[in-house]
């Protein structure tokens, strides 16, 4: 994992996103910010799992999906499966060590 920091990479809003192998953040503080960090992790996890490009795919689809169903931006990002997941076990510091293969399908 490696870590940029650039508040012109970053639509506004956001304070991090990650680019496997890449966490682009906003502030270097956030480096300190644990849950920040896992919430980061677990993307590097789903993007690993899924060849990094085709989950790129998939997010971009679903979040497609997402904008039709809620007609709200920010509700469709926050129901995409991946940030479903990453949301909910962000302060699951131990979450990575058992979490099962593919477990953002518990999640659609």
């Amino acid at each position: 994992m490696f870590y940029v920091v650039n508040k012109y990479l970053l639509r506004r809003g956001f304070a991090g996103v990650t680019l496997y192998p890449f966490v682009i953040m906003r502030d270097a503080t956030l480096r300190e910010d644990a849950v920040f960090m896992n919430h980061e992790k677990i993307h590097l996890r789903q993007q690993r799992e899924l060849l990094i490009l085709p989950f790129f795919l998939w997010y971009g689809v679903e979040f497609l999906v997402r904008c039709v169903q809620y007609r709200n931006r920010y509700v469709a990002y926050r129901n995409i499966s991946f940030e479903r997941e990453a949301y909910a076990q962000e302060t699951n510091f131990i979450y990575l060590k058992d979490r099962n293969f593919w477990s953002f399908l518990k999640f659609l």
